[in-house]
């Protein structure tokens, strides 16, 4: 589908220093898929010097595409990242401290190096896009209050929201390949039935963040709109593409989205110091292959030498449509790519049950009735910045639209505020009881957040 852009041009591709003498390895070749790269390695960010999400994660693969050659191939171009303003930021979040207080300017750039790339394929310069960048952001959710799993801005979400302003998309999926559940993609997405999100990732009872499981389908308006895939520890290259080509792939197939993401965590590979998995570079790229995503967006990734250049040369060569098939890594074993036979019979009942499940969704479970709305209760742990959150979440029961979102936050250090959404598709019925909702926060003085996708508003208590 073609998308009339109404939005600025991006900044113009560069190439590498030697572009017109290309190394010998690469002459001749060409990607079969024009791919646009934005690189953002966040130099001077990182939550520790020696915390795994550090700028090495990008320099070593900055280096590793250069030996290489890849900017040298016909149809591979890097491309420079834009920044993301923060009524982007606010399009997607609520942020009780005040956004001055969570987002900096490496979150901005990292968010805008996804928009720069979207709006690559959006705008027809080239056929996909692969966003280079940290700080990731899969783990932030609709509110946010500080930083979780080393996340503070979503920006997938941001790209998309994005797109769908400026381009008019509307049905998008999203495969989260991050080997950690994406719970804060899935978290913003939970009510949106024009949002498939799809996660392939190691089981919730054994990795952060504990979530992810196949009960989790989605909320009361938009029931089998997510879909968990919780994989066993140790899954390799077999059990990894058995869920792709035959969980992922039909259900993309079926839904058929205008627009497919990867959040492409790399947290899986087997040299990787925090999880427990054992997929390899090639394996990376047949499953990319697989899904085959219109926009890729780094997200984890935490073995900086033995894991990062290789899975990322594997995964641009996939998205360019090149051979990635002599790809190794230095480590590499063949007896790491089996799965075990136990594994893979779970991983088959899985699919059965998930395909299953996505013909015929259950009612979404968690809710309580009350008169016109459906309630929930939650608890949120801010583990970069040891925070709890205590969430009343209640979505207007509507017939005609997804509901008006409200959701009423609580911590230690912000107090209490009313986060009040009016989504993209809302019925007249719901935009206005959402602005009845603000209207009363703010004659009972309380703190509160008011966000109309509609209009593109957001205000807050004392700032409108």
């Amino acid at each position: 589908m073609t998308y009339a852009p109404n939005a600025d041009a991006p900044a113009p591709a560069t190439r590498s220093p030697n572009a017109d003498a290309p190394a010998p390895e690469t002459r001749g070749l060409k990607a079969a898929n024009s791919l646009g790269l934005v690189f953002f390695p966040a130099f001077d960010w990182a939550i520790s010097p020696t915390h795994p999400e550090r700028e090495e994660r990008l320099l070593y693969t900055r280096d590793q595409l250069r030996e290489e050659g890849l900017f040298d191939v016909p149809g591979i171009l890097e491309h420079r990242t834009e920044m993301a303003a923060m009524s982007d930021i606010s399009r997607v979040h609520f942020c009780p401290p005040g956004f001055d207080n969570v987002v900096e300017i490496p979150h901005l750039a990292s968010a805008g190096s996804a928009v720069s790339a979207a709006k690559l394929v959006m705008e027809g310069k080239c056929a996909k896009a692969f966003a280079l960048t940290r700080p990731p952001g899969h783990h932030a959710m609709k509110v946010v209050q500080g930083g979780r799993g080393f996340c503070s801005v979503n920006i997938e979400a941001v790209m998309i929201e994005r797109l769908r302003r400026d381009f008019g998309v509307r049905r998008v999926a999203i495969v989260d390949t991050d080997c950690h559940h994406g719970d804060g993609s899935q978290d913003i997405y939970w009510h949106d039935p024009d949002t498939l999100f799809i996660s392939i990732h190691q089981d919730g009872r054994t990795l952060y963040p504990g979530t992810g499981f196949p009960h989790e389908t989605g909320g009361p308006s938009a029931a089998g709109s997510t879909v968990n895939i919780p994989l066993p520890p140790r899954t390799g290259d077999e059990g990894f593409l058995l869920a792709a080509d035959e969980i992922v792939r039909p259900l993309l197939d079926a839904w058929k989205p205008d627009l497919v993401v990867n959040s492409a965590g790399q947290d899986n590979h087997f040299s990787d110091p925090i999880t427990d998995m054992r997929l390899s570079a090639r394996g990376y790229a047949r499953m990319v292959s697989s899904i085959n995503p219109d926009i890729a967006v780094l997200e984890g990734g935490y073995s900086i030498q033995g894991a990062l250049p290789y899975v990322n040369l594997a995964v641009i060569l996939a998205l360019a449509g090149m051979d990635f098939s002599r790809v190794v890594e230095p480590a590499w074993r063949e007896d790491l790519a089996a799965t075990a036979p136990d594994s893979l019979a779970y991983i088959k009942r899985l699919r059965d049950n998930t395909l299953t499940a996505f013909r015929r969704p259950a009612p979404a479970s968690g809710y309580r009735r009350e008169g016109g709305w459906f309630t929930r209760e939650r608890d949120v742990y801010y583990d970069t910045d040891g925070i709890h959150e205590q969430q009343q979440e209640r979505l207007r029961a509507c017939g005609n639209c997804p509901g008006l979102l409200v959701i009423r936050t609580r911590t230690h250090y912000s107090g209490r505020t009313t986060c009040i959404h009016i989504p993209r598709p809302a019925c007249p019925a719901c935009a206005a009881a959402g602005n009845d909702a603000r209207r009363e926060a703010e004659r009972d003085k309380e703190a509160w957040e008011f966000s109309d996708q509609q209009q593109d508003v957001y205000q807050r208590s004392g700032h409108v």
